[in-house]
């Protein structure tokens, strides 16, 4: 849910910081005022293009911030992105903040870390939608209206995704099996040649460098360790003034003691045992500086060992386990290949039963979307003659098999069809309506979908934000109540912002906000506020009878108001 805007010298605005909440968030103003900018601002910090157009005259940038509150579903989804790009997440809040300087140029900040265009275009899908008139199926793509019926049918894709993949991958390696003659042969000697490097590296272990590290640190400083552990061993236990002579004196002393007072009986005991202590100490390093052998001839070795070794994860592996795995993944390689005709015999069998595979799982899922596309076609033809639209709507789901379109998400291909007009034939929604039509559908879209699961359940899918931009172009009266009362209740499971020109949309507002131009030292500027109980009263009463307020406007206005609260 988006709970904070802020635009700081944008287009006409200076510094505006608008606060929304759950709930329809209606925006209205007169005419020229700016009400399309907030939207235009917000799609920047969806990654859509940016032009330095929008810098405040006299400004060197401009910048555009959001925070959005996630809840649990889109979280999710969100950390995913922020940590394949190496952001922090805070996983109850998202702050993005886009800043437009002069010759495009800009920077992007993720939780106040630099990010790319390309990561705030995909976090947009979880955050935020905008259906504008221009813009309503630019981001309605193939992928996004089979999504958008997925949603609706709560589809479960995971068991087509997983087939496809095991039969994508045997067909990666009888592709591979079945390269060239030239290529084959080329690779041939390329996986010979590593394999036997790796194999002739005799590799032990894949802690083996490990091991040769700590060697060479010992060898390399052999004679500052036996010095070392010789002065300590003296120290502790050979000198005459060495700790364990020191404490045989000390436990002399306090035997003496011990005959005349028994409580240094215990502190005896402890200097005995310290002091047997300390000679297990120095015994230990006596034969561990016994042993350390100065060799430079093992240095040596073990200097070459590791050079070796470092060629190897210079070239197939950062670790050796890598190396291991790149030498026998090498070794299978050829082996298939010396075993071409035998191998790809098998490979094709198991193919052909993950084909089979493949086909029943998405035969499976495409039959639950055609039943719930023509669910889904009723509802929205009913949604879409609320607003005042006498159109036919259709949800075309083709399912041509052909290997070519199999994928992850199965082979269905999604058409939203409309006629908006009686007796004209089903066309795609880009090519049969008009800006405000294509507005209107993918309001009765969006409600049927978030309102209303394929099972006939309501939906309640989050707090996620929609944006509608004049939705209300060419409609008025029963249609425009219409259209208000969709948005109210769509509202109910998504945040819900919209522009409008209308009273009858304005009065369903559960917070409304003013947007206003002013002149004042020869500079114009947009500010937005939200308006409440007289204020929003006035406000609609304009829209109801123009600039001149009247009683009967405020009148009307109140108890448009009071109907739709």
């Amino acid at each position: 849910m988006l709970v904070e805007l802020r635009l700081e010298n944008y287009a006409v605005v200076d510094n505006v910081v608008v606060e929304f909440a759950a709930g329809l968030n209606l925006l209205t103003g007169e005419t020229g005022a700016g009400k399309s900018i907030l939207i235009d601002a917000l799609a920047l910090l969806l990654g859509e293009r940016a032009s330095a157009d929008v810098i405040r005259s006299g400004a060197e940038k401009a910048v555009v911030a959001a925070v959005w509150e996630l809840e649990t579903g889109a979280a999710r989804k969100v950390s995913e992105v922020l940590s394949e790009n190496g952001i922090d997440d805070d996983s109850e809040a998202l702050i993005l903040r886009r800043e437009v300087a002069a010759g495009g140029k800009g920077r992007i900040f993720v939780n106040n870390q630099p990010a790319t265009v390309a990561v705030l275009k995909r976090l947009a899908p979880h955050l935020a939608t905008i259906h504008a008139q221009n813009e309503t199926l630019l981001a309605f793509d193939a992928g996004s209206r089979l999504q958008l019926l997925d949603a609706f049918a709560a589809s479960k894709t995971e068991a087509t995704a997983q087939a496809f993949a095991a039969w994508k991958t045997l067909g990666d390696r009888i592709a591979e099996l079945e390269r060239g003659e030239q290529d084959r042969l080329r690779l041939l000697d390329l996986w010979s040649f590593q394999a036997r490097e790796i194999d002739e590296a005799r590799l032990q272990s894949p802690e083996e460098d490990e091991g040769l590290e700590a060697e060479k640190r010992v060898l390399a400083n052999s004679e500052k360790i036996y010095n070392a552990g010789m002065n300590a061993f003296d120290l502790l236990y050979e000198g005459n003034a060495s700790t364990s002579a020191t404490l045989r004196s000390a436990s002399k002393h306090v035997e003496e003691l011990s005959r005349y007072e028994p409580k240094f009986q215990a502190a005896l005991e402890a200097l005995d045992s310290a002091r047997i202590s300390i000679e297990d100490v120095g015994a230990s390093l006596r034969d561990y500086a016994g042993a350390i052998q100065a060799s430079p001839e093992r240095l040596a070795e073990v200097e070459d060992r590791l050079a070796a070794l470092d060629r190897l994860k210079r070239k197939y592996g950062p670790t050796l386990g890598e190396v291991m795995k790149f030498g026998a993944e090498a070794s299978r390689k050829l082996e298939e290949m010396e075993n071409k005709d035998e191998v790809l015999r098998d490979l094709r069998q198991k193919q052909a039963a993950a084909a089979e595979g493949y086909l029943a799982a998405a035969q499976a899922l495409s039959r639950t979307r055609k039943d719930a596309a023509k669910k889904l076609e009723k509802l929205v033809g009913t949604a879409i003659n609320d607003l005042a639209m006498r159109a036919a709507f259709q949800v075309e789901v083709s399912a041509p098999e052909d290997i070519h379109s199999w994928s992850t998400r199965g082979f269905d291909e999604v058409h939203y069809l409309i006629s908006a007009n009686p007796g004209e034939p089903l066309r795609d929604l880009d090519e049969a309506a008009s800006g405000g039509e294509l507005s209107r559908v993918m309001l009765a879209l969006k409600y049927s979908v978030e309102t209303t699961s394929s099972s006939g359940r309501k939906a309640g899918r989050g707090q996620r934000t929609m944006v509608f931009d004049e939705i209300d172009s060419g409609i008025g009266g029963r249609a425009a109540d219409a259209v208000g009362k969709k948005l109210k209740a769509l509202a109910r499971t998504a945040q819900v912002l919209c522009v409008t020109h209308l009273p009858q949309i304005a009065a369903f507002a559960d917070q409304h906000y003013l947007i206003e131009k002013k002149t004042a030292g020869g500079r114009t500027k947009t500010s937005v506020r939200r308006i409440v109980s007289r204020e929003r009263t006035e406000e609609v009463a304009r829209m109801l009878s123009g600039a001149k307020l009247t009683e009967a406007s405020l009148r009307n206005a109140e108890q448009l108001i009071a109907e739709n609260a």
